[in-house]
């Protein structure tokens, strides 16, 4: 899914010569060439970007996406009801209507936090390696390296509108990690939270958030890759933690 093209030559165009066009075309086929020119850390634009599209394809995947929301919305209904029962049927179709209308709003503000949280954990985690990325700089190579949720949302959208409705049971039975093949009425919520992780899509930026820190922070390959997975793992909390809420 990534190629990483190694070091990068004295040719390559400086971020003055090189589109954002092209940063998230190259980001797919040769990212070290994107991280060694975006290196100085702008990533206001990127960022942008990426949360606009992400809203504008909600909008657009928005029907395909309802038997998936449907089932999550009857599963979340029934347990808040269950805890207050002094909530009505109205009530939460009302509070339903809310979220759906600002859904792809919440969305993209939704992925700028956890870029924002990410670029941080990156930050952080890369100093016990040594490596020498400012903040701004982890932030960058984390904006990049969510380039890969455009497409999981258009093959997210497609499974919604080609899989039998009683298959799309949740969010997971329309991912590719285990937690599709098990039941969410009676699986382990935290058990599927961290299974969750196991995504082909997930790992996917986990590898682009290695190559970037590998480039930017110049660390050795084998540590950048720990650093990464180390990331990984603090990014699994907040699932974990909502799930153990639930």
């Amino acid at each position: 899914m990534v190629s990483d093209a190694g070091a990068v030559g004295a040719a390559e165009p400086t971020p003055s010569q090189t589109s954002l066009w092209e940063d998230f075309v190259d980001i797919f086929y040769t990212p070290s060439s994107v991280f060694a020119r975006r290196a100085s850390g702008k990533f206001g634009m990127a960022l942008l970007f990426l949360a606009v599209v992400c809203a504008v394809l909600a909008f657009l995947t928005k029907n395909a996406m309802q038997p998936v929301m449907d089932a999550e919305f009857a599963r979340r209904s029934a347990d808040m009801m269950r805890k207050n029962p002094n909530l009505t049927a109205e009530q939460l179709a009302s509070g339903r209507g809310f979220f759906e209308t600002l859904g792809p709003l919440f969305f993209a503000v939704g992925i700028t936090i956890s870029v924002l949280g990410t670029g941080l954990v990156l930050w952080a985690v890369g100093k016990l390696f040594d490596a020498k990325e400012s903040v701004a700089a982890a932030i960058m190579i984390a904006t990049y390296a969510e380039m890969p949720r455009l497409i999981q949302i258009l093959v997210n959208a497609a499974q919604g509108l080609f899989m039998a409705p009683e298959k799309l049971t949740s969010m997971y039975s329309i991912g590719f990690s285990p937690a599709r093949f098990m039941d969410p009425d009676h699986a382990s919520p935290v058990l599927m939270a961290l299974l969750g992780r196991v995504d082909p899509f997930v790992i996917w930026i986990t590898v682009l958030l290695a190559i970037g820190l590998h480039v930017v922070g110049k660390i050795p390959k084998q540590q950048a890759y720990i650093a990464a997975a180390i990331t990984w793992v603090v990014g699994a909390l907040p699932a974990v933690l909502g799930a153990l809420r639930s």
